[in-house]
């Protein structure tokens, strides 16, 4: 894990990619490296009268498609790296759903569980100052990521929106609704996943009414994961995790008070009626359907052999390893890569950002229809090209962004 690098990781999938389409190697160069970086140095006056100087990163990877799109992490071992991996997948996650944006992703190191909300704010706002000239409604449209909240998308739209002088809703996404947010954004990422996992369960001859669920990481995707499994899909929840530890009872959780117990405790470990269970023994249970939503890479080549689910739904960012992917797909293991599985969130984010421009907001049906046409026909675009080339849901996925990117690099005489 130590020696783990997300964009040697991207990279390596957008190579395989190369070769089954044979790309010209002029836009294979082009696609393994971002189109333009950005780092910045943030000076913050901290609650006991210091000044603490921040780092912080913004990656606009391509944006052949349309402006580019993607969060914004805070986190205390951020790296350039990451931010351009999660920068490639955003490219490819846009271009999967069928939507006009190209990728980017941004970070701060940083460690926002000992900070005050003071001091996020004005963290918050001195990364948009920072970022200002670089992003914009028709240029890159951050979101709220791992540790970064709504409210903190509040701030960063209104210090952009005073540093532009009238009112920018459209520059931030995954903002609170009074001011400019979107129905249906809270648990977008965890629904649009379960729209794949409902198609895909269809396929496997997986039956949702009573099938067996293990989630790894219980934050915003993990949890709403949960209680979309046993409300809406009847499924039975027998293990969930966080950073501390994990749960487990065959009898099933109940997502919910799981979650009362973690806002209490600050995890779900020791939560009445349950057993302890690791993180990488979760992995392994007997289950039918395994959801990571925790970090990348937790799926690798030595685990791989032990995973006994027969669908694996990625609504975390590269948690499976190029090798562990083969592994899977030799045994018959059905994944539904990250850039489809949890593509939710960013075309919920998409929606959010048309209602802006049209300054006109749909119910919460509206939302969930919209989302559930566009899940459902980009994992059935994956799975005709998985079946058409012989090759594993991750690969196909990739053939099906990479086509389109590469077909408006053409189209726009950049290759």
């Amino acid at each position: 894990m130590a020696d783990f690098n997300a964009f040697a990781v991207a990279q390596q999938q957008i190579d395989t990619c190369a070769q089954i389409l044979e790309l010209p190697s002029s836009v294979h160069e082009m696609l393994r490296a971002p189109k333009r970086e950005i780092r910045v140095s943030l000076p913050v006056k901290m609650d006991d009268g210091s000044v603490k100087v921040f780092r912080g990163f913004r990656v606009q990877y391509n944006d052949a498609l349309g402006p580019t799109k993607g969060g914004i992490r805070f986190h205390p071992d951020e790296t350039i790296d990451t931010v351009r991996a999660l920068a490639a997948w955003m490219t490819w996650k846009c271009a999967l759903v069928d939507i006009p944006l190209g990728g980017a992703k941004g970070g701060v190191i940083c460690d926002p569980k000992q900070m005050s909300a003071g001091e996020l704010e004005r963290l918050s706002r001195a990364y948009i100052r920072a970022m200002a000239r670089f992003i914009g409604p028709e240029t890159d449209i951050p979101a709220p990521d791992v540790y970064t909240t709504p409210q903190m998308m509040a701030w960063m739209m209104d210090e952009y929106s005073t540093i532009r002088q009238k009112n920018q809703f459209g520059v931030i996404t995954g903002k609170p609704l009074p001011v400019g947010g979107s129905a249906g954004r809270g648990d977008a990422t965890a629904r649009g996943g379960w729209y794949v996992i409902r198609e895909a369960a269809e396929v496997c001859g997986v039956e949702l009414d009573g099938a067996i669920v293990a989630i790894q990481g219980y934050g915003n995707a993990g949890a709403y994961a949960a209680r979309l499994a046993t409300e809406t899909y009847g499924c039975k929840v027998i293990a969930v995790s966080d950073s501390k530890g994990g749960i487990t009872n065959r009898n099933g959780l109940e997502p919910d008070a799981v979650a009362r117990h973690k806002a209490d405790t600050g995890s779900v470990v020791g939560f009445p009626g349950s057993e302890p269970v690791s993180n990488e023994a979760l992995l392994e249970l007997d289950v039918d359907i395994l959801i990571p939503a925790a970090l990348e890479n937790v799926i690798t080549e030595s685990n791989a052999p032990n995973v006994k689910a027969k669908i694996v739904g990625e609504l975390a960012n590269g948690p499976t390893s190029p090798e562990a992917d083969d592994i899977l797909h030799a045994g018959g293991v059905h994944v539904l890569p990250d850039f489809l599985c949890n593509a939710g969130g960013v075309t919920v984010s998409y929606f959010e950002m048309v209602q802006n421009a049209y300054m006109y907001y749909w119910d919460l049906e509206q939302v969930h229809r919209r989302l559930d046409a566009t899940m459902t026909t980009a994992y059935r675009a994956v799975l005709d090209v998985a079946r058409e080339y012989n090759i594993n849901m991750r690969q196909a996925a990739y053939v099906v962004a990479v086509r389109r990117v590469t077909e408006a690099m053409q189209l726009r005489g950049w290759v």
